[in-house]
């Protein structure tokens, strides 16, 4: 009896016929060659600007931090929008209200509302406590109406949140020791302070491109007398010199002007490191073939400066001025955590600060502490994109 034995079916076909095996990889490596010349001709048609960008958002920490970025401006520029309330509302049976927190659904449905809060006397220390009444709530609503704010020619009443109920106040950040909300002011504080440290930072950018620029193109005295300058500034503590300089401001000074004057102080003082930077800079580009050129055909020296060398190394300024920010940021809040900056009725980080001095109120209301920990993210978000955007000078670089 003979037995039929017929060949095993091979699931994979390629190893019957190898020479379809090599035409398939080919095609791959051909396909990924193709792929690889596009994306080199890609590169090599892209502006400055589009190779930043594309090595930038590769970082994601820095593509997160420039989203937060967006929101805080947004908040620069509409803080009555964001605020629910009069910042300088006062009531002093409201004082050390706690965060009232934001809930978003209730019994199993979608809806918005805070916790209910009841003033209670402690017997003991007849201070006045504020409890959560279980089983109580107050309604609030996105984009509702409260009070009238103006930008430029526009007037409206809406507002990011609002409670249902007009006569009714909600603290989502608590209050402070006047009754005053937390949330609206810190949404004021936020204007105040991130515009003084980006005024600065533009201010102190300009002076260190001119001064520095003037500098190392000229050279001879003119270089001279600038490094001077900068060796006298770096020289003087600058703690010292901020606070003799604030305090020297008249105090009958207004807050707009006590404002740009702070702005101004901070701007003079800060301009110092780029301006020794972009010194070098030029010195080692002016004698180079492009600069000659422009030269020769009769630019002026304003024109070299700002259209020729200073596009050079744009990318660095713009990281450098980011990297300046949270220093600014941090400078302005010393300073009016110590009395010497802004004072009320300008609201600032270092003003809110001002609340939280004593080891006493911060036990009774750690709240007051909350600006401390916005300055906190704030500076964290612009070393972030700072760093972003020096990683990503240099599009070429692994």
């Amino acid at each position: 009896m003979t037995e039929n034995y017929s060949p095993k079916n091979n699931s994979n076909p390629t190893k019957n016929n190898p020479s379809e095996s090599s035409v398939e990889n080919q095609a791959n490596i051909d396909l990924d060659a193709l792929a690889s010349t596009k994306s080199e001709e890609k590169v090599s048609i892209a502006s400055n600007g589009q190779l930043i960008w594309w090595r930038f958002r590769k970082n994601k920490m820095a593509v997160i931090s420039l989203f937060i970025l967006v929101i805080v401006f947004a908040i620069i520029l509409f803080p009555d929008f964001f605020a629910n309330q009069n910042s300088e509302k006062t009531n002093a049976r409201e004082a050390y209200i706690p965060v009232q927190s934001l809930h978003f659904f209730k019994d199993g449905k979608p809806d918005l509302w805070v916790d209910k809060v009841e003033g209670q006397r402690n017997p003991k220390t007849l201070g006045m406590e504020w409890v959560v009444k279980e089983g109580e709530s107050v309604d609030v609503k996105f984009f509702g109406k409260g009070m009238k704010w103006k930008f430029l020619f526009w007037e409206t009443e809406r507002h990011l949140i609002t409670p249902s109920d007009p006569n009714t106040r909600v603290f989502l950040l608590g209050s402070d020791r006047m009754g005053r909300d937390q949330f609206s002011r810190l949404m004021y504080a936020t204007q105040t302070s991130l515009t003084v440290g980006l005024v600065s930072v533009l201010l102190s950018v300009f002076l260190g491109v001119l001064l520095g620029g003037i500098s190392g193109y000229f050279g001879g005295m003119t270089d001279m007398v600038i490094q001077r300058l900068i060796e006298i500034l770096n020289s003087i503590p600058y703690v010292p010199i901020w606070m003799a300089m604030t305090a020297a401001l008249p105090r009958q000074w207004s807050a707009e002007q006590r404002f740009f004057a702070i702005t101004v102080i901070l701007s003079l003082l800060g301009w110092t490191t780029l301006g020794r930077e972009v010194r070098g800079k030029f010195m080692s580009i002016r004698e180079e073939d492009f600069i000659l050129s422009a030269e020769l055909i009769g630019c002026s020296k304003w024109r070299i400066i700002m259209k020729h060398m200073v596009p050079t190394f744009l990318s660095h300024i713009i990281a450098t001025g980011t990297l300046s920010i949270p220093a600014m940021i941090v400078n302005e809040t010393s300073l009016s955590f110590l009395g010497l900056g802004l004072r009320p009725p300008a609201i600032s980080y270092g003003v809110m600060l001002q609340e939280a001095q004593n080891v006493q109120t911060m036990a009774k209301a750690p709240w007051l502490m909350l600006p401390g920990l916005v300055l906190v993210i704030n500076v964290l978000m612009f070393n972030l994109i700072g760093d972003g955007l020096r990683d990503a000078a240099d599009p070429y670089s692994k």
